[in-house]
């Protein structure tokens, strides 16, 4: 006996810091559904020491700490000393006729790191099938330079070391300087090299022929990250194994497909040609030649257009010149795939539109989903004990299955034992607020929640622009019929993104006036839970009554946290956008509060708009008021500069893509509604039953069937 219960060993655990955001977290998923599903698959990734970082809040400032997620270890990863791989670097290309009089090319003089494997096993539910995540570290392939040491240059002599394990050290490291660039680079490629050459590997254990490659092998490059893999697979097909570029590129092409995670314009990575050429040599010989050979055909199909040449080309004629990597992916990938289905009509119809008229078969849909193994099963226990009493545990594996709960919707004992089960999750997320905040809320008001990462598309600006206008009918309206709300903010600003965290400074220092203010007492409350993460998702979500879905349609690809939410009994506020789209035809669209623009009013509105900011804000007293107290230092103590650039940007059509104002009246008018209908508790139960009904379509094994049947040509294995 260790005097310790099982859930405090269990928190004592740390996150696993291997990915950032939602790509990390859906690759999670999807490798859980892989293993439950009998999928012949594996994952690879790069074993980062340092996670994206610790976030505390200092004076409502988000403050970056390191996150040494592995200063204890780790019993989960096992190190495999065999296979060891070198990944080359820098260096220059020769070039030499081989025996049959071919033109050939060899990477030379470059230096070499060494990509050590350690495996997370990862098991699948209920079914004795594990699946391996092989996770890359670096280690210097010279421990010591002699020489320096001989010298007396103690720092020169482990330089080299220290620059190669560097690649692992971090993930994602700040990319606003050169080295910080060139670093992202070199991790991309690092982790690229040593999983091509893994997968060769594996496939001459099999004493296959090459011409085999693309039947036996498939990659899904999960966006544009990974897309260096391209021009490696050719490198090695080329120079390492002695193809034609013809065998070489069909092999490529049938081997890799691409899936699109964002609409973001800025998103889309791209690399300097001069940044490139330096680290990687041989690659931009290899994408100026994929180029050249594609626009040739674009030439073919569109004879004088030199604009269409200019606008499909993956080297842009920018100064400096870039590598667009999401046009590399798209040109040597089979298929390209969004993650919801206005997410992919937007890609075909708007950020690829030349690429999907020119390969039209080219692009499909593949809508993301979410393991209900743990964003069910685990993170809400009780939840799923009262939905396998009433329909079995089939839905675990089966999540269509859940449509059956729908019978029970009006039913009065299982309303009441639904309603019995959030009052419980809402007294532990309580607890937590009350142990990381230093707030006590209260469980009975409504649990209105919004935790993802801090981004201006994302709309946390919007969210606390209606807490102050509640703030403000609650105090000049004390008799107003106002439910009580409890508005929870959670997650991380990139360090590097000011506007981000000048949001969440906001966030705070307005929950600091409200949280302190008697007159709301017992009626409005804001927290801020520091230092978002899966473990305080699994907290969250299961409490929560509302989920806040309201980025600017047109802007989120999918999004997950609305399905996590819907899962476990929560109603959605939100747009048009990503998959809430799927979510409202799911669930019905009377369970579900939808507001604001379309995704095509929104582009209409940003390039010919019927009303401005400044004419909301002039004509709409209610959010002149909003606007007015930041901008008067009503949440700054009197400041009246700290909170003035995003004032002004509110104000602004120009500065302000996101289109707060031109959504904010339609958000309050809808946050009214929902107001109205919590204080009706059976409607608001029954609501939230058939939103966990609806939710058989956003299971992650339905996804990963979708992209084993439709992109990787396998099935199941038994």
């Amino acid at each position: 006996d260790t005097g310790y219960d099982l859930d405090e060993i269990l928190n004592e655990e740390e996150d696993a810091a291997l990915g950032n955001g939602g790509l990390g977290r859906l690759a999670a998923c999807f490798m859980d559904s892989i293993a439950t599903m009998n999928i012949p698959a594996y994952g690879y990734g790069i074993n980062y020491e340092y996670g994206m970082f610790n976030q505390k809040i200092i004076n409502g400032y988000q403050v970056e700490s390191p996150d040494n997620w592995l200063r204890f270890g780790t019993v989960w990863e096992f190190e495999r000393p065999v296979p060891l791989h070198l990944v080359k670097f820098y260096g220059r290309v020769t070039t030499y006729l081989d025996e049959k009089g071919h033109y050939r090319c060899r990477w030379v003089d470059a230096e070499t790191v060494m990509a050590i494997a350690c495996d997370v096993l990862v098991p699948g539910f209920m079914n004795d099938n594990v699946i391996n995540m092989r996770l890359w570290q670096a280690k210097a392939s010279r421990e010591l330079d002699l020489r320096s040491f001989d010298r007396g240059d103690y720092i020169g002599a482990v330089h080299n070391k220290v620059r190669s394990e560097t690649i692992s050290k971090l993930l994602y490291p700040p990319d606003q300087a050169s080295a910080g660039r060139e670093l992202r680079l070199k991790q991309q490629y690092f982790f690229v090299a040593a999983t091509f050459q893994d997968i060769f590997r594996r496939f001459r254990k099999h004493d296959k022929d090459l011409s085999q490659f693309s039947q036996q092998v498939a990659v899904q490059l999960n966006d544009t990250h990974p897309a260096i893999a391209i021009p490696e697979l050719m490198r090695l097909l080329l120079d390492e194994h002695g193809l034609s570029w013809a065998k070489a590129w069909d092999i490529c092409i049938k081997t890799f497909a691409y899936t699109n995670h964002t609409l973001m314009p800025e998103a889309l990575e791209t690399w300097t040609v001069d940044l490139l050429g330096r680290v990687l040599p041989r690659h931009l010989e290899i994408i100026y030649e994929i180029n050249q050979r594609f626009l040739d055909q674009v030439r073919a199909r569109y004879p004088g257009n030199d604009q269409k040449i200019r606008d499909m080309s993956i080297i842009s004629e920018d100064s400096p010149k870039r590598a667009r990597m999401a046009y590399l992916a798209i040109i040597g990938s089979h298929s390209v795939n969004g993650v919801a289905a206005l997410h992919t009509r937007l890609l075909k119809s708007r950020l690829f539109k030349d690429f999907n008229e020119f390969y039209p078969s080219r692009f499909n849909n593949k809508t993301n989903g979410i393991t209900p193994r743990r964003w069910l099963l685990k993170c809400n226990g009780a939840l799923s004990s009262i939905i396998s009493a009433r329909i079995g545990r089939e839905w675990i594996t089966d999540l269509d299955r859940l449509h059956e709960l729908s019978k029970f919707a009006d039913n009065a004992s299982f309303q009441e034992e639904f309603r019995a089960v959030k009052r419980e999750n809402k007294l532990r997320l309580a607890d937590c607020i009350r142990q990381l905040c230093g707030v006590e809320v209260d469980p009975e008001s409504m649990f209105d929640v919004q935790i993802k990462r801090i981004h201006e598309y994302k709309r946390q600006l919007l969210n606390i622009l209606h807490v102050i206008a509640l703030y403000h009918r609650i105090v000049s309206e004390p008799e107003a019929a106002v439910t009580p709300r409890t508005v929870i903010f959670a997650g991380k600003a990139a360090p590097g993104y000011q506007r981000a965290k000048l949001i969440i400074k906001l966030i705070n220092s307005v929950a600091g006036v409200i949280n302190n203010d008697p007159r709301v007492t017992g009626r409005l409350k804001v927290a801020f839970i520091p230092n978002y993460g899966v473990s305080l998702a699994e907290m969250i979500i299961p409490g929560a009554d509302l989920s806040e879905q309201i980025s600017t349609a047109g802007t989120e690809a999918s999004g997950t946290g609305n399905m996590k939410f819907a899962l476990n009994g929560a109603l959605t506020i939100g747009t048009l956008d990503g998959a809430n789209i799927e979510i409202r035809e799911e669930v019905g669209k009377e369970n579900i509060f939808i507001f604001g623009l379309t995704a095509e009013e929104a582009e209409w509105e940003r390039k010919t708009p019927r009303r401005t900011p400044r004419k909301i804000y002039e004509q709409n007293p209610v959010i002149r008021r909003i606007i007015d107290s930041i901008g008067d230092g009503c949440f700054s103590n009197g400041d009246t500069g700290l909170f003035r650039p995003i004032v002004d940007d509110l104000l602004d059509r120009y500065h302000d893509p996101y289109l707060h104002l031109l959504d904010l009246e339609d958000y309050l008018r809808c946050q009214e509604e929902v107001g109205r209908v919590f204080r009706q508790k059976e409607k608001w139960t029954r609501m939230g039953i058939m939103n966990v009904a609806g939710m058989g379509k956003f299971s992650s094994d339905r996804a990963i069937m979708e992209y084993a049947r439709d992109i990787w040509g396998i099935g199941q294995t038994k």
